[in-house]
């Protein structure tokens, strides 16, 4: 039996819906807002790797390894990125958060804590998950901060842990939210999304 099941995951502003073919070119778009695929150290998708990136999330969710979204505004009623748990190991009910990215004019805004607080409660409070995992390249320090300011506390590193495409060594660092940290974690996240839509 699947541990992993399509669901539809919502605040007031964004929506989690599951990610479909059929989203391939508003991802498109998404991501070319701020041409996120420039930056060497993510693997936002192109109008090149599209195809690729959606076949792999699709052969993971059907694996029981990956729950793939698409992040939907709900103020606009469009896709604004993507995000997944992935590298799912069901037996030990450990997720990771990833393959997490937005469209550049949607970043450090209330978007990313309220999609990573519906998918921490519903990992924690659904599929009881005993720790949720982050993981970014060493160079990614904007993501690393992100992460950090989350609740989640640094692992370690997993140096040359991956051959990128450039042929370059990345190192990943790895950040974990165990079951027992999630309580205060819900009760700091709940604070800054309340914070975040207090009147300026």
């Amino acid at each position: 039996m699947k541990w992993l099941n399509e669901i539809v995951l919502e605040t007031d502003l964004v929506k989690l819906i599951p990610l479909r073919p059929e989203h391939r070119n508003e991802l498109v778009a998404a991501a070319a807002d701020g041409n996120l695929w420039e930056l060497w150290f993510t693997s936002v998708p192109s109008e090149a790797t599209i195809d690729a990136y959606l076949s792999k999330a699709f052969a993971d969710f059907e694996n029981d390894t990956a729950l793939p979204f698409a992040v939907v505004d709900k103020r606009e009623n469009k896709i604004i990125g993507t995000t997944r748990f992935a590298n799912v190991v069901s037996e030990h009910r450990r997720v990771e958060i990833g393959y997490t990215w937005y469209a550049k004019s949607y970043q450090k805004t209330y978007v990313n804590s309220e999609c990573k607080f519906l998918l921490l409660q519903y990992a924690f409070e659904e599929l009881k998950a005993i720790a949720v995992e982050f993981r970014t390249n060493w160079y990614n320090f904007p993501s690393r901060n992100a992460i950090a300011r989350l609740g989640a506390k640094q692992d370690g590193v997993l140096r040359n842990h991956q051959i990128m495409a450039n042929g370059s060594y990345r190192d990943t660092v790895v950040f974990s939210i165990i079951e027992s940290e999630w309580k205060a974690c819900k009760t700091a996240l709940l604070y800054k999304i309340e914070q975040i839509h207090q009147p300026k």
